[in-house]
């Protein structure tokens, strides 16, 4: 088929769209046609005998079919076949005949357009065959770096003397941009053509000749890496040549402007770390383990919030409301934070610098508020609050920080609650600093000193860091369980304020003033949803929870809000829901064993001790009975060391007394021999003690029991059993007793009190040495209810007991 075939040009043709290449006048080429527009376009071709023109559509319009979505030009030709295909598409086999040029749109569906042949001009034989031969040339050279021509297309190449056959024939080989290839198909001055495409093949020459350069270069690392590498390798050449491999430079410059913009605020010793890690990571293979460390090291040091500090002034007034809003009654606790704050304020507005003193540790049960006092103190002060929770913390270097040459290393808690922070002086709460471990790892305690300690702290150095920073103006407050379990030198660098248990009736008022409040809002309830009588929330108090503080009273009325929803929501017409003494049971699960009240029966050999425990203080009843033997002593519940010596002190200290006749032993209590009956001897009141065995036991007995404490109460139910006098029921003690019958100072008043008051006990017996100090610590509604009593020796004590 030749063009001379069909009419004269310009003539309306229609148009097919072609995604991918430029097809050239020498091409028979299938296309599968699959747009409705294309299809269209050919088949009006093929009915009406015409011509077709294929062009291909501009970069990034791939897939659009309208007329400026597509270059003006492209090849003209003719439909020699088409063949329906399964998947619904259609093949057509074109035969390119010309170039050509649209210059007007006829028609939109199917798109046909005004077509111009593009002739070729005339040229200079002479000037065009030495131009020809300097492209043969250049596509010999190309044909050497690479493997675009196959022999046979150049040897064509060599003996065709159809000038724009040649450049077509090169231009359909040769990779070419769209834009590039454009450019060359539209042009018609031959001799410009040629000089265009031998610029074209020079670049990719020296592309060919540079990728050739890349794979000889590539080449020596193929037996130690993969192919992955290779390729990789590869790549980066031919980013470094191009000159788009910027990122990494971009990182690192990215890095030295953090470096400088924080230099001011950062110690001279940091900055010079930091730079010289910079310049090491400037100089590291992208891809060693050392980069990735070096990276990860910069990416957490410039993380560090040097200099940056909360600006808000310290205010006590604005401490001592916060705790007042956050917290009903400790009022000790509040005084001792509120001066612990008003020396800190004092020394800002003098102008004196330097840390204010210990560090704040709060102790005393589970739930009575230590991490929320501190909680209210970062609200107070504006400051961010860091929790570090230190519980069964094993290994020191979670403190300082792992030395950056073991794998996976981090900076330690401490900086990276700074970090988090995003300042230099956050509220750093040391949560359960009680209950850190010492190990094989080192010993956490060790490096507290350090944290803590005023003197030491402004020049902390954390081991990946490899610097020091400055943690003076990190307010520091820790909270501990059990004092004694804290080693003697962290102890040293703390002020203990201790936190004690509650009494009902502030019990009562937390529930009804924060905790009920707070758990309705959290479980979507209004409070106008739910009401709970007073006597049905002590009740609540008493019998469903038994614990110091007030967190299974949370848990308790989360669960309640949680029935109360559902009640609600399974029945609308429900709008309130009371809670009262009598449906307490249908909200909440059985009762727990509470401290039992006093049946007020005086009892022989049965004695109110009371005890601290983690819970709380307890009543803590001593049993004890008589048989015949020999003066031996059993000892049951339990009991540790310590309370079993106090047990054969307090024996002892019986058996001084009745040497002593400063406990009368009536005669009819001493068992007589046979013989002794018959000759109505007299026999020494001694010999109670000699011919009885003592049991002594401690109700409760699978829970461990220690301490010196019931050394008073040990002698009063030995006196009571051996005496065989009744015990005042209503009446506790608590105290430790000396051999020589001295009453001595004990722990945990508080808590045995209170426990005593909750026991609904009349009269308590304290030693005189806690009466004169410790008495104004004790809640006033439970030094109201009972009478508290201070002794001094064992004789008061049995003076107040024995009936």
């Amino acid at each position: 088929m030749k063009l001379s075939d069909y009419s004269n040009f310009p003539t309306n043709i229609p148009v097919i769209a072609e995604d991918d290449i430029f097809l050239y006048p020498f091409m028979i080429a299938p296309l599968f046609l699959s747009d409705e527009s294309n299809i269209q376009a050919a088949t009006k071709a093929i009915e009406e005998g015409s011509l077709v023109i294929v062009c291909p559509t501009r970069p990034s319009q791939e897939g659009e079919r309208d007329f400026e979505s597509l270059y003006d030009a492209g090849v003209v030709g003719s439909i020699m076949r088409k063949v329906a295909l399964p998947d619904g598409r259609v093949k057509v086999l074109f035969q390119g005949l010309a170039r050509a040029k649209t210059f007007a749109k006829i028609s939109e569906h199917p798109l046909i357009a005004t077509v111009n042949i593009i002739e070729a001009t005339n040229v200079n034989s002479l000037k065009i065959d030495a131009i020809l031969e300097v492209l043969r040339e250049k596509v010999r050279t190309l044909a050497s770096v690479s493997n675009y021509f196959p022999p046979d297309l150049l040897r064509t190449i060599e003996e065709n003397h159809d000038y724009n056959r040649i450049i077509d024939l090169i231009c359909s080989t040769v990779k070419l941009k769209k834009e590039q290839a454009y450019g060359l198909f539209v042009e018609s001055n031959t001799e410009k053509r040629f000089l265009d495409l031998i610029e074209h093949l020079i670049d990719e020459i020296e592309a060919n000749k540079l990728q050739k350069e890349i794979r000889s270069k590539v080449h020596t690392h193929i037996e130690k890496v993969n192919k992955e590498y290779f390729l990789k390798e590869q790549l980066k050449q031919i980013q470094k040549e191009l000159g788009s491999d910027t990122s990494r430079d971009e990182e690192i410059e990215e890095y030295r402007k953090k470096l400088e913009a924080k230099k001011e605020k950062m110690s001279a010793e940091a900055y010079k770390e930091i730079h010289k890690q910079i310049e090491r990571f400037s100089r590291m293979h992208p891809d060693s383990s050392d980069a990735s460390m070096t990276q990860t090291y910069l990416d957490w040091a410039l993380e560090i919030p040097f200099g940056d500090e909360s600006k808000k002034e310290l205010k006590i007034s604005e401490v001592e409301n916060q705790l007042d809003k956050d917290h009903f009654s400790l009022e000790k606790p509040k005084q001792r934070i509120t001066e612990f704050f008003a020396v800190k304020e004092l020394m800002e507005l003098r102008g004196v610098k330097g840390n204010s003193g210990a560090i704040i540790c709060f102790w005393g049960p589970p739930g009575v508020g230590k991490t929320s006092l501190a909680n209210s103190i970062a609200e107070a002060l504006k400051r961010p609050l860091v929790r570090i929770a230190l519980g069964g913390l094993e290994d020191v270097n979670e403190l300082r920080g792992h030395r950056r040459t073991y794998v996976g290393a981090m900076p330690g808690r401490i900086t990276q609650g700074l970090i988090d922070a995003k300042k230099m002086n956050p509220v750093v709460v040391l949560d359960e600093i009680d209950k850190v471990a010492k190990t094989g790892r080192g010993d956490p305690t060790a490096a507290l000193l350090e944290i803590l300690d005023p003197e030491q702290n402004k020049e902390f150095r954390d081991y990946y860091l490899n610097f020091n920073i400055d943690l003076s103006k990190v307010i520091f407050i820790a909270t501990a369980n059990d004092v004694g379990n804290i080693p003697a030198p962290l102890r040293d660098r703390m002020e203990f304020i201790g936190i004690s248990s509650y009494t009902p009736q502030e019990k009562f008022e937390i529930a009804l003033r924060y905790l009920l409040p707070q758990e309705l809002k959290k479980h979507g309830l209004r409070k106008s949803e739910v009401s709970i009588s007073k006597p049905a929330l002590k009740d609540l108090i008493h019998s469903y929870t038994r614990e110091a503080g007030v967190r299974n009273l949370r848990r308790r009325l989360a669960n309640m809000a949680r029935k109360v929803a559902r009640e609600i929501l399974e029945h609308p017409e429900i709008s309130k829901v009371t809670l009262t003494q009598k449906n307490l049971k249908d909200y909440f699960d059985k009762t727990v064993f509470e401290i039992e009240k006093t049946t007020k029966i005086p009892v022989v050999g049965v004695v109110n001790g009371l005890a601290w425990t983690a819970v709380g203080g307890d009543v803590l009843k001593i049993e004890s009975i008589r048989i015949k033997g020999k003066g031996g002593m059993q000892l049951t519940g339990s009991l540790g060391e310590v309370m079993k010596e106090s047990a054969i002190i307090a024996y002892s200290v019986v058996k001084t007394l009745i040497d002593t006749k400063k406990l009368k032993i009536d005669a009819k209590n001493i068992p007589l021999l046979p013989k002794e009956i018959e000759d109505k001897a007299e026999v020494d009141s001694s010999e109670v003690y000699k011919r009885y065995d003592l049991h002594i036991h401690v109700p409760d007995g699978a829970t461990p029991k220690d301490g010196p404490s019931a050394g008073i109460a040990l002698v009063s139910a030995i006196s009571s059993i051996l005496s065989n006098r009744k015990v005042r029921s209503e009446i506790a003690m608590t105290g430790e007793v000396s051999l020589s019958g001295d009453v001595l100072p004990i722990g945990g008043l508080r808590e045995k009190l209170i426990a005593a008051h909750k026991a609904g006990m009349s009269k308590v017996l304290i030693p005189l040495k806690n009466y004169e100090r410790d008495l104004e610590d004790i809640p006033s509604e439970v030094r109201e209810s009972l009478e508290i009593v201070g002794v001094s020796r064992i004789e008061e004590v049995l003076k107040h007991i024995l009936v």
